[in-house]
Parts: C-alpha cells; sequence; structure tokens
C-alpha cells in the first residue's frame, strides 16, 4: 500500500467515525447544555438530574439514527471491501 492510499484511508476512516458519532453527541451536548442552564435557575443541583435525561435522550436518538448510521457504515464497508481498481 502507498503512503498516500494509506493517509487518504486514515482520514476517510476517521471523517466516517466523526460523521457517526456526530448524531449522538449532538443529542448529548444540546440535552446537558439545558439541564445544566435549568440547574443554574433554579439553584438545583441533583447529580442524577444531568446524568438520566442525558441517558434517555441519547437512547431515543440512537434508536432514532440508527437506520442512517447502518446505512452510512454498510456503504462505507462497501467501498472498503471491493476490489480496487488500479490504474
Amino acid at each position: 500500500m502507498e503512503p498516500e492510499m494509506a493517509l487518504d484511508l486514515g482520514r476517510r476512516v476517521l471523517l466516517m467515525a466523526l460523521m457517526i458519532s456526530l448524531p449522538l453527541l449532538s443529542v448529548g451536548l444540546i440535552i446537558g447544555v439545558t439541564v445544566s442552564i435549568l440547574q443554574a435557575v433554579t439553584q438545583i443541583q441533583e447529580m442524577t438530574l444531568t446524568f438520566v435525561p442525558k441517558i434517555v435522550a441519547m437512547v431515543i436518538a440512537a434508536i432514532f439514527f440508527m437506520p442512517w448510521i447502518m446505512t452510512r457504515m454498510l456503504t462505507f464497508a462497501r467501498e472498503m471491501f471491493s476490489p480496487m481498481i488500479v490504474p
């Protein structure tokens, strides 16, 4: 394998990992910031209040985004395992 091909493959793998994780991480971020603002406004500092809504929202987001994630992963796997055309 040539160095340029290995670098391109590494770049594509990292971008795919970022694309797949982005929906779940963004949902966790939005819920986390919302709960933090709610805690700051109401001055309720309960530790479980931060984790339970994030876990529930991320499970729901995982169920919602799973078809899209699986499609992206299967397309990427097909591209990786298909015979490469070498000039």
